[in-house]
């Protein structure tokens, strides 16, 4: 949901990135995979049918008329296709999307014996899945986030999101949280792609049905962003929204389709002017154009 924290100017940003070298190796360079398939003659997209290819070709040419910067990732997880737009791999806030990484490593960690999660802890979980409570994700990023506050950081990278960036806090209010911090957190559409297919592909299949389940029955303060495609195709997702100085942030990572065929990672930096609106209806198109019907 909106986080207060994350409202910051696109210079005190900048410099967030080099303060951020200080205390955290650089992330790794993000290159191409062979998965981001080209798009072809009429409309076809290699990885994909001809219909999903032209589908794909309506929404680049939607997002060309909306404002700001969108980046999107899609898979078809039975044909193995991916496809990723031109802003795949631009830095974006995260916004509250990183609390499904949260709760994905909470999980895991859960799993092995390396932590306890106590009924109140699930039930804050479950409130910040639900809702996008911003307490919730406070009190369980620091009641586990270890001495050196990187637990979180070292396994979000470890469950696909290899170019995620913690930033320090900039302004006298925003010192008092510590570093790293949920709330300040940078990451490409690519990444929340591969934190979502992780989530599907690698958890234990007991705590993978939990967030599916958790996903598909959000509150309807997050009835949109993946959401757009449609009660049949059954969609799960986790959204996330700031506005910042320079703008709105507007972010929707989820699934759609039966067994979860279909993942869509998509991310909307609004630039000046631009509204939480704006980003709501972007992201909830992108989603319809793609799967309403499939």
């Amino acid at each position: 949901m909106r986080s207060p924290k994350a409202r910051r100017s696109r210079v005190a940003a900048s410099a967030c990135v080099l303060a951020a070298t200080a205390f955290i190796p650089a992330a790794p360079v993000l290159v191409p995979t062979a998965g981001a398939f080209p798009v072809l003659a009429q409309g076809c997209v290699a990885g994909f049918d001809c219909d999903f290819g032209n589908r794909i070709s309506s929404v680049d040419n939607y997002l060309r008329t909306r404002p700001g910067v969108t980046g999107y990732v899609v898979r078809d997880r039975v044909s193995g296709g991916i496809y990723r737009n031109d802003n795949a791999d631009t830095m974006f806030w995260t916004a509250s999307t990183i609390k499904l990484a949260i709760a994905e490593d909470l999980l895991n960690r859960a799993r092995i014996g390396a932590i306890t999660l106590d009924p109140g802890d699930r039930g804050l979980m479950e409130s910040m899945l639900a809702t996008s409570n911003d307490n919730a994700a406070d009190i369980l990023w620091n009641k586990f986030a270890g001495l050196d506050r990187m637990s979180y950081n070292n396994a979000f990278r470890a469950n696909g999101m290899t170019g995620l960036v913690p930033l320090p806090p900039v302004t006298a209010i925003e010192q008092v949280k510590l570093f790293p911090d949920w709330g300040f957190q940078q990451c490409t559409p690519a990444d929340l792609d591969r934190l979502m297919d992780n989530v599907l592909t690698k958890m234990h299949p007991d705590d993978r049905a939990y967030l599916v389940d958790r996903m598909r029955k959000v509150d309807t303060n997050q009835h949109w962003g993946v959401w757009g495609a449609g009660a049949a195709m059954q969609p799960g997702l986790k959204n996330g929204w700031s506005d910042e100085q320079g703008g709105w942030v507007v972010n929707s990572v989820g699934f759609a389709g039966p067994n979860e065929r279909y993942t869509l990672a998509i991310m909307t930096e609004q630039g000046v002017g631009g509204g939480y609106a704006d980003g709501s209806e972007t992201t909830t198109h992108v989603a319809q154009l793609l799967f309403s019907g499939r």
